[in-house]
């Protein structure tokens, strides 16, 4: 999940205008196409859509108008048998700066028939594309359907509950599906009400999917149990919840020392009760609802009370005053549901319970085989889970699931969206190296910038806790004939070399057993050679890979085979050396970065200019040059031969072009890529560029502009097989999650088995394409975004308060067919709960490289 804040363009795709087809003489509709309009939104702009009609005395209209039920206090139990008329109700619109404390949150079928009771704005929508703006509600007895406006009579405008076939969820109708409004409905939103014996259809449309559950919710709960209804709602009363409650509270009284139970718990004792159910949410918000209650409670009492002869009573003032920091049973209750109820768990809950209030031991494994997935689930399975998450002891001796023991199984661990599975290695790891992306970190001494930030040895301890199996070492001539590991050409302070590798070796093998390769850039003098050669050797010892390749192995050795291993990846001597130290030519891949600096201040440093505006240049004239980077001839070093012996199956070579490495690059040699020449080899031949990474290592480096220590796309280069792109891990941000990200799908071992289509010798594939992958069977993913929970402001938000006003994106990042993104609705003013309840459909040409990453902002 990236992290909450990044910034990002709060306008969603485009989305093409619709049109109805005609349904009859002087019906018209008006759009604009090309209106920006939320994903999925389940309303859309009064702007953009317009329904006239001469004939009809009903006037049908697509506007976006908010649900007054959401506003409206939800009636008490006793109002069922109240008149549900809408007389003398008030309807206008109000704004509201704090949460309203009559907006009950729906936890049971109770609450979604009080509020079909209170009634809703839907929209109708008819064969002919017409769509009409009604108010539904229930009558009082709970027998009727009733709607208005309508030019029916009052007793023809209604559908008795008697005569409903079935409620179907959905845009599953012949209505829906031949309307001309169909791609503006959302799925979540929409609903069907079939009814009499000649199966008529009503279908409407919610403006929110929270409203569209409760109606199916309680309707389906009133054809279920019919005349019985009242009854069976008068005797559930949420008695799981409240029994636990009660036990909850009389515990905390006990705790106190508080005799009295009716005087009620110490208001830090209620908040803390609160947080362990909901640990997320913030004390003061609950102690302010609290206050809330109780600045209620004393208006209704009366602070001040007059004795009868115009003298307030102080003892009553005093006691009065003294509960405020005391919190009653009632009180705490309320408060509890208010922040521990989620009306979206709940409505997934009745979609499973065979009585809309609990799920028993037959009702979850039902959910656990339909919608987790598991397989060979028995009773005993179910009863296990309810042992662990069902918190009153009713529900667990008689195996029942509450609404709050199946959310504490939501928002376990045993839910989490991540497979569980790929916590561990779950790959093959006996295939030859080269077919394998392996986890690679950039001059991993640095903890900052290029130029001038600082290194540490704690950039090696990260990079290798988090699972990294190539780091970088760049070795120059140190003080006192000791090597020192530094960028040459620049401001950063060196480190010394047998720190680093003391590092090294303490923590190669921390978070994975398989190979660690360690990239030498060897700029050191033959006496400093010695040095390095026995601090490798004396540090690293047995561990080091020192074994020749075998001339006629076509593949290097697998990771299986590997384990434990030090691989020194560098420069090597000829065949030619005839065992004494020879001439090389020399890899530093911070020259190109020096040069380009110089270049850009070659003008002198003006008087009183700071060392910031000449990197600032700098970059700029990098910029500038990367396409056509000038011509740096390498230099040419003598190299120690017991050092060139150590280097065996990462032999470092110059790459000239695909035809001569396939005719004589060895397996063991690889070659480094600039972050430039690389991706324009992906541009220009990308189905050599997958072939040549079928039999060889490929590691591509950073461009020297991104001195700022930025990171490519390494999507870019994995999607041509390149086997090791180095990150700068010391930089967070979109690319370093999907790094992490794309590692952690085999245990964090920093190896992850390429696509089969990469690795097959006769198998074609173009990193380029942008449509389906020959011999690759695309597949459709499903994504429902349903809800948060207590999200943080977001960074740089300069919004008051706490106020969030959450939104979400859903990436796909993979090969170019499949990269894209969808935005859900803003949710306003509510980070606490907010609810989505928004699909998306992707389709994905190459799964086995593909992410998914959702990112959160406000």
């Amino acid at each position: 999940m990236a992290e909450f804040g990044e910034k990002k363009s709060a306008v969603g795709p485009p989305v093409a205008g619709w049109k109805a087809a005609s349904g009859g003489a002087g019906t018209s509709l008006e759009t604009h196409r090309g209106e920006p309009v939320s994903n999925g939104n389940c309303s859309v702009s009064d702007a953009s859509k317009r329904v006239q009609s001469e004939s009809s005395c009903e006037s049908p209209t697509w506007e976006s108008t908010g649900s007054d039920s959401a506003s409206k206090p939800i009636p008490r139990r006793s109002s069922l048998i109240k008149d549900g008329s809408r007389a003398g109700r008030e309807r206008k619109k109000t704004v509201s700066f704090s949460s309203s404390l009559s907006e009950k949150k729906i936890s049971s079928a109770a609450d979604c028939i009080h509020s079909m009771v209170e009634g809703s704005e839907l929209r109708k929508i008819r064969p002919n594309s017409r769509v009409y703006q009604r108010y539904y509600l229930l009558d009082a007895g709970l027998q009727a359907l009733c709607w208005e406006p309508s030019k029916k009579e009052s007793d023809k405008a209604r559908i008795s509950l008697a005569s409903i076939r079935e409620v179907r969820t959905g845009r599953n109708t012949e209505t829906f599906r031949t309307s001309g409004v169909y791609e503006q409905i959302s799925e979540d939103c929409a609903f069907s009400i079939i009814y009499g014996q000649i199966y008529e259809n009503l279908d409407l449309v919610a403006n929110s999917a929270e409203v569209a559950n409760i109606w199916v919710t309680g309707l389906r709960y009133l054809m279920q149990y019919g005349k019985h209804a009242l009854d069976m709602l008068a005797s559930s009363q949420d008695s799981l919840r409240l029994g636990w409650l009660e036990q909850l509270f009389s515990s905390a009284a006990d705790s106190d020392r508080q005799e009295d139970v009716e005087e009620g718990i110490r208001l830090q004792s209620a908040i803390k009760l609160i947080q362990t159910v909901n640990p997320g949410v913030s004390s003061g918000k609950v102690e302010h609802r609290f206050k809330e209650l109780q600045r209620v409670r004393e208006r209704v009492c009366g602070l001040t009370l007059d004795n009868g002869s115009g003298v307030k009573d102080h003892i009553e003032t005093k006691r009065l005053t003294g509960r405020n920091e005391r919190v009653t049973k009632q009180e705490f209750i309320e408060v509890f549901h208010d922040f521990c109820t989620r009306p979206e768990i709940y409505f997934l809950l009745v979609q499973f319970s065979s009585n809309k209030e609990f799920l028993d031991t037959k009702d979850l494994m039902r959910f656990l085989e339909a919608e987790q997935g598991m397989a060979h689930v028995s009773e005993e399975t179910s009863l296990k889970l309810i042992q662990s998450h069902e918190p009153s002891l009713e529900g667990r001796q008689q195996g029942y699931l509450s609404l709050d023991g199946f959310t504490s199984y939501l928002t376990s661990a045993e839910c989490h969206l991540f497979d569980r599975e790929h916590d561990t290695v779950c790959q093959d790891m006996s295939q030859p190296l080269s077919h394998y992306y392996i986890n690679s970190s950039h001059n991993t001494y640095l903890i900052e910038d290029q130029f001038r930030g600082p290194s540490d040895i704690s950039g090696y301890i990260r990079a290798l806790k988090m699972g990294c199996r190539c780091v970088e070492v760049d070795v120059w001539d140190g003080p006192d004939e000791e090597p020192v590991v530094c960028t040459g050409h620049t401001l950063s302070p060196p480190l010394a070399l047998r720190c680093v590798l003391e590092a090294i070796g303490r923590f190669a093998f921390v978070a994975s057993e398989y190979p660690l390769i360690i990239c030498i850039e060897n700029h050191c003098s033959l006496r400093q050679q010695k040095v390095m050669l026995q601090h490798l050797v004396g540090i690293l010892g047995d561990r080091l890979y020192t074994n020749p390749p075998d001339e006629g192995d076509p593949y290097l050795p697998s990771p299986h085979a590997l384990r434990h291993r030090i691989l020194l990846k560098g420069k090597k001597l000829g065949p030619s050396s005839d065992g004494e130290d020879g001439e090389v030519s020399e890899e530093d891949e911070g020259a190109e970065m020096c040069q380009r600096i110089k270049a850009a201040n070659s003008g002198g440093a003006a008087p009183g200019r700071s060392e910031k505006d000449m990197l600032q240049k700098s970059i700029t004239f990098t910029a500038i040059t990367q396409s056509n980077p000038p011509h740096l001839p390498p230099k040419r070093f003598q190299l120690l031969k017991e050092l060139s012996d150590l280097v065996n199956l990462c032999h470092s070579v110059q790459f000239i072009d695909f035809p001569t490495s396939s005719k004589s690059q060895k397996p063991w040699e690889l070659c480094s890529f600039h972050e430039s020449l690389a991706v324009r080899l992906a541009g220009e031949s990308p189905g050599d560029f997958v072939n040549h990474n079928k039999r060889f290592l490929s590691r591509v480096y950073p461009s020297p502009m991104r001195i700022d220590s930025s990171n490519m796309n390494p999507q870019d280069l994995w999607k041509c097989g390149c086997q090791i792109v180095s990150m700068n891990f010391q930089t967070a941000g979109l690319m370093m999650d999907l790094n992490t990200a794309w590692f952690r799908q085999n245990g964090n071992c920093g190896y992850v088995l390429r696509p089969a289509i990469m690795r097959q010798e006769v198998s074609y594939f173009s990193a380029d394409t942008r449509d389906t992958v020959p011999g690759v069977s695309p597949q459709l993913l499903h994504v429902k975004v349903i809800s948060g929970q207590n999200l943080p402001k977001p960074r740089g938000s300069e919004a008051k308060g706490d106020v969030v006003d959450p939104y979400v994106y859903v990436e796909i990042h993979g090969i170019p067919a499949d990269c894209t993104e969808r935005r859900t609705r803003t949710v306003t003013q509510n980070g606490d709960n907010p609810i989505f309840d928004e699909s998306f459909e992707f389709q994905i040409n190459l799964p086995e490289l593909a992410m998914v990453r959702f990112v959160v902002l406000g």
